[in-house]
């Protein structure tokens, strides 16, 4: 098919307030364009409503029935979520008529993987009817229910759209994506065109949850914490030894899947950089278990916007690292692209969960389509 518009979208599990929302222009296998991207905010309430749901959450631990709040957030963010679509389509000099499809991820609330003998879970809020209402525009979303139906991880799902932008670059095997966002994950090709791709541990999670615990705001802005910190270098190690370290892929985490409780005690500045290096030192664990390991990680996601982290994988993980910008991508929209890609997958039927990357018996497709009333 030609290439045609698309929106992405996507909110990470770090709550930092804010709606990536992205057009590309794509057929579901190359890119052909990069359009407009924002990074719009929540209203304050729909914020707060979040961050009450996410706590909700930790106690539901899919539980037969959803707490009340849910409901009332998923209608918010949905709402918040489509007027950010239509303002970006306005900014782009577009109309709705001009975009073929939005891919809404909605907000993570819990995931689960799967343990032997019993499948994972996965909880998204986001009403894909609404938003197409709201738009009227043809809206995928719950993209990852479906995997783990089929008995896969459910995530990482990044790796149709990482592979994509590597093959755009002429990229081999030497160089993997890395997505710094809640989690780490990357995504590597192997010389016959094989997608790998998992949860290697935390990125900015933990340090962020820390921060927030020291009443210090939402974040290691710059990483001026971890920088000015030591890392505790009898703490990380003992953290190292951490089993899901070594697992075999492929595997994913959720965002609480690493605290923070465990560099308690320690100085802001020296949480901060003990924090910093198990993220970097968890990406390089898990390059240790490819069948060929990369020297270069291009690196995405808001993680990247921290030298300490950023400084860390160098030294840590023992890989060179390159900000996604450097080479012409836009690296805190790289999330965002990728749902609209999925969104265009999604809708031709295409797969982009596979064995070596979510663990599902074969290649395979998901998510559901809602359309307009106003549309056949």
């Amino acid at each position: 098919m030609e290439p045609v518009w698309a929106v992405g979208l996507m909110t990470g599990t770090v709550l930092d307030g804010n709606i990536d929302v992205a057009l590309l222009k794509t057929d579901g296998e190359r890119i052909e364009e990069f359009g407009a991207y924002t990074l719009a905010p929540y209203p304050d309430d729909v914020q707060a409503l979040l961050v009450e749901a996410l706590a909700a959450a930790q106690s539901w631990n899919f539980a037969a029935t959803d707490p009340a709040i849910f409901a009332r957030a998923e209608a918010a963010l949905t709402g918040a979520q489509s007027d950010a679509v239509l303002a970006l389509i306005e900014t782009a000099g577009l109309t709705p008529d001009d975009v073929r499809v939005i891919g809404f991820h909605g907000q993570t609330m819990l995931h689960r993987a799967p343990e032997p003998g019993r499948l994972g879970a996965t909880r998204q809020l986001g009403d894909g009817a609404l938003m197409a209402a709201h738009t009227g525009i043809d809206v995928v979303y719950d993209f990852r229910s479906a995997d783990m139906a089929a008995g896969g991880q459910g995530a990482p799902l990044s790796a149709a759209y990482h592979g994509a932008l590597l093959q755009s670059i002429g990229a081999g095997p030497e160089t993997a994506v890395l997505n710094l966002g809640g989690v780490a994950n990357f995504t590597w090709a192997g010389p016959d065109g094989t997608l790998v791709a998992f949860d290697t541990g935390p990125a900015n999670a933990p340090i962020n949850d820390f921060i927030r615990a020291c009443g210090l705001g939402e974040m290691d802005r710059d990483g001026a914490l971890a920088t000015a910190g030591r890392v505790d270098e009898a703490r990380l190690a003992a953290r190292l030894q951490d089993p899901y370290l070594t697992q075999a892929y492929p595997k994913s985490l959720d965002r609480y899947g690493f605290g923070y409780e465990w560099v308690d005690g320690l100085s802001p500045e020296d949480g901060a950089a003990t924090l910093a290096a198990f993220s970097a030192a968890a990406v390089g664990r898990g390059l240790d278990l490819l069948p060929t390991r990369p020297t270069r990680a291009i690196v995405c996601g808001g993680g990247r916007h921290n030298p300490a982290l950023m400084r860390a994988l160098e030294t840590r993980a023992g890989v060179a690292v390159e900000r996604a910008d450097v080479i012409g991508w836009r690296g805190d929209a790289v999330e965002a692209e990728c749902f609209a890609f999925l969104a265009l997958r999604a809708l031709r039927g295409l797969p982009y969960s596979y064995p070596s990357t979510t663990g599902v018996p074969a290649p395979m497709t998901g998510g559901v389509l809602a359309h307009p009333a106003a549309r056949p």
